[in-house]
């Protein structure tokens, strides 16, 4: 009999302990939601008013900091997730969704996607802040193959866009990927967005 009790006390202390991982799982904060472009929101790497620079934007939120880091182009956004020696306290990141947007200068307000789930058309004719090739956002696959079919450029996810894209030199971003396009036999995923090449991140 005592070995029944001590046997239901134990599975009704793990399935406690359950419960109670289940709680502390539910109770994780959720992600913060998109912060609309301030008039004073300043560039992360360049120091610099986002309102004077157009194409899309960016803003990554950490868990230690109330307000977002502000990024004038979306490739420095992506280089800030790249980058080891960034702060990784990473909560959410959202880049302007192009698709949604009527002006592309200065994005409409609501205009954001989760950069997680976005799709990114690289070296178009479009450039983003000082007139670097830029890695332009969409919710949408549809919206961003209508982009691409009008400016040029190569679809990519996030984690398909290759680092020298977006922490290189600028004048060799283009140059290097027209240069895999042009050695990848037809209908290879090279001929995607594979290895676009170098911009610096000294910023935007």
């Amino acid at each position: 009999m005592r070995r029944r009790l001590v046997s239901f006390a134990l599975a009704a202390a793990l399935a406690g302990g359950g419960l109670a991982g289940c709680d502390r799982a539910s109770t994780k904060a959720a992600a913060p939601s998109p912060t609309e472009v301030l008039a004073e929101a300043t560039g992360y790497y360049c120091g610099m008013l986002l309102v004077d620079h157009e194409g899309p934007k960016g803003q990554i939120h950490l868990a230690g900091r109330d307000e977002p880091v502000w990024f004038s182009s979306v490739r420095d956004t992506i280089a800030f997730l790249r980058l080891p020696e960034e702060p990784r306290d990473i909560t959410a990141v959202y880049v302007n969704d192009m698709g949604r947007s009527k002006d592309w200068a200065q994005p409409d307000a609501g205009a954001w996607v989760d950069a997680r789930q976005a799709w990114f058309v690289l070296d178009s004719e479009r450039h983003g802040g000082m007139g670097a090739p830029e890695a332009v956002p969409f919710a949408d696959r549809s919206a961003a193959q209508s982009f691409q079919s009008r400016y040029g450029g190569q679809l990519a996810r996030l984690d398909e866009i290759p680092d020298a894209y977006v922490l290189g030199p600028v004048a060799a971003a283009g140059d290097a990927q027209h240069a895999q396009r042009e050695q990848a036999p037809p209908g290879s995923s090279a001929s995607d967005p594979q290895r676009p090449a170098p911009h610096s991140t000294g910023g935007h």
